[in-house]
């Protein structure tokens, strides 16, 4: 279409008065529905396999049923996985919290700030917590393998201050890539070169969300990282926040026993332990051997057609050569990246016609997109019919303002 056809279709968006929303990988409630059975499961039996009463106080690192949950999602062993609450980014927060003041010994004799690593595009929420806490981000390319290992080597060789790397490894948020085999061995390895304090945050939110049916593998980082000895540096994190219910789930932090009892007595002074009962109630739900494998192929069945949905929209704009997406197997994003300068264009656009998107520049640290390019569709919460209305409306604002662009 040429720009004055374009006109004509966004304004007739304009008077639709619609008001769709894009902007957070929200499980749908369809979605939510398939774990309405974790409601009355316990049956007014709160006793543990252990023996112990789930309603009452204590067992900060979670119910021994819960942990092994965790691990099967995380692929670790029991006593290196801890069971929280419902926020993995609560987890993420208060571990980072915990470091500070180790590092911040180091920042003062060496008089330069800390720094984390932090792969572009990436996730918005990792960025906060550094900004939060003062910590200094630097951006490092992602590429189809994963984030550049070379780039990372060079970096940390040269700044003994990068303390911590943001990571999601499996369907990463926003591309949905995965990292390749090769990456994760050089991860294991990262420890060796950088000192007894850093960390990587392994944030494996979509560890078991494909959605085709042979999804992607991951290598085990934890097995590379204790064949190097490095295991102290390896954080990996979980949640069920997509699997069961999103506000009321449990998150997951794996680690070294050694990571866990430090952590551990750092969140003494904070609470006595997490919601049992809850842990409880999940570690019921999924007891059946191969339970959570089936839960999983039936959100990808709910998922599945609205990620297609994605694709042929946009290859709708595939004669313009100036954008290019991602085509994950897995996760809850689309990546689109449009011709440099457009982006921000493009969801204000969107916004104006009803339709909500994650602020460009959101995947990159300090919400700045040094070229303004990379935006993000999240299509997991609107019904088949609202993601059409609102993907027509993306497409059109994309081809308005390269259109508006080129004049």
């Amino acid at each position: 279409m040429n720009l004055q056809e374009l006109e004509i279709q966004f304004s007739n968006f304009l008077q639709a008065d619609l008001d769709l929303d894009l902007t957070r990988g929200k499980p749908c409630s369809e979605q939510l529905d398939l774990s309405n059975g974790l409601d009355g499961i316990l049956k007014e039996n709160y006793t543990l396999e252990d023996g112990g009463d789930a309603r009452n106080y204590g067992g900060l690192l979670g119910i021994p049923e819960a942990r092994r949950l965790g691990a099967e999602i995380l692929n670790l062993e029991s006593a290196q996985v801890m069971a929280a609450g419902n926020s993995s980014l609560t987890l993420m927060f208060h571990y980072v919290s915990s470091m500070m003041p180790v590092w911040r010994i180091e920042q003062q004799q060496t008089n330069t700030p800390i720094k984390f690593l932090c792969p572009v595009p990436g996730y918005d929420r990792h960025f906060k917590i550094c900004q939060h806490l003062g910590i200094q981000m630097l951006p490092v390319r992602l590429l189809e393998s994963g984030p550049d290992m070379n780039e990372i080597a060079q970096l940390i060789k040269a700044d003994p201050m990068i303390k911590g790397i943001w990571c999601v490894p499996k369907y990463s948020n926003p591309t949905g890539l995965t990292y390749a085999a090769t990456t994760v061995a050089r991860f294991a390895e990262l420890a060796s070169h950088s000192g007894d304090h850093f960390r990587i945050f392994w944030d494996n939110a979509y560890a078991i969300h494909d959605l085709v049916e042979q999804g992607s593998k991951l290598d085990n980082l934890m097995l590379l990282a204790e064949d190097k000895s490095n295991q102290d540096s390896v954080l990996m994190i979980a949640s069920t926040s997509k699997v069961t219910f999103a506000g009321a789930g449990m998150a997951f932090l794996g680690s070294s026993t050694n990571n866990l009892e430090r952590f551990e007595d750092y969140l003494s002074s904070q609470t006595i332990g997490y919601d049992k009962v809850n842990q409880l109630r999940h570690a019921r739900f999924f007891q059946d051997p191969g339970s959570l494998d089936r839960h999983m192929i039936k959100h990808r069945k709910i998922l599945s057609p609205k990620f297609a949905l994605v694709e042929h929209k946009l290859l709708q704009l595939r004669e313009l050569n100036v954008i290019n997406w991602t085509r994950p197997m897995g996760g809850y994003f689309v990546s689109v990246d449009t011709q440099p300068g457009l982006a921000q264009e493009t969801i204000s656009l969107a916004a104006q016609a009803g339709v909500k998107l994650t602020p460009a520049g959101a995947t990159y640290p300090l919400g700045i997109d040094p070229e303004d390019r990379n935006i993000r569709i999240a299509p997991t919460f609107p019904d088949i019919i609202e993601l059409e209305q609102a993907l027509d409306v993306l497409v059109c604002c994309l081809q308005l303002a390269l259109a508006r662009s080129q004049q």
